[in-house]
């Protein structure tokens, strides 16, 4: 089978999409589309949307822990190790764990 661009694959030209800001993934997962505008296979989607139905309603154990790991995964991809302990603690959550430390910043 001969993969086809997203125009062709829609049957429409593809307005470039925003791939910024927090919700830019989740936009292109729900278009179907990879950032290049091509279209994400099928299997991929269902493997991914059967996984998040799932986590969807899984029970959630509280919302700082998971503002903390939020901000922990994603803080660590724009401040260094010492800036975001600092900030962290300056916060009111316990500062880095070691394995965070070893996991995000080794």
């Amino acid at each position: 089978m001969q993969q086809c661009g997203a125009s062709e694959f829609l049957g429409t030209a593809i307005a470039p999409m925003d791939f910024s800001g927090p919700d830019a993934i989740d936009h292109a997962i729900k278009a179907g589309l990879d950032i290049d505008g091509s279209p994400l296979p099928v299997a991929m989607l269902t493997l991914y949307r059967e996984v998040m139905d799932q986590e969807a309603q899984r029970k959630r154990s509280g919302v700082k822990k998971s503002m903390r790991n939020r901000i922990v995964r994603t803080g660590a991809k724009h401040f260094s190790r010492e800036v975001l302990n600092a900030r962290l603690i300056e916060a009111g959550w316990e500062g880095l764990k070691d394995k965070e430390i070893s996991f995000y910043f080794s």
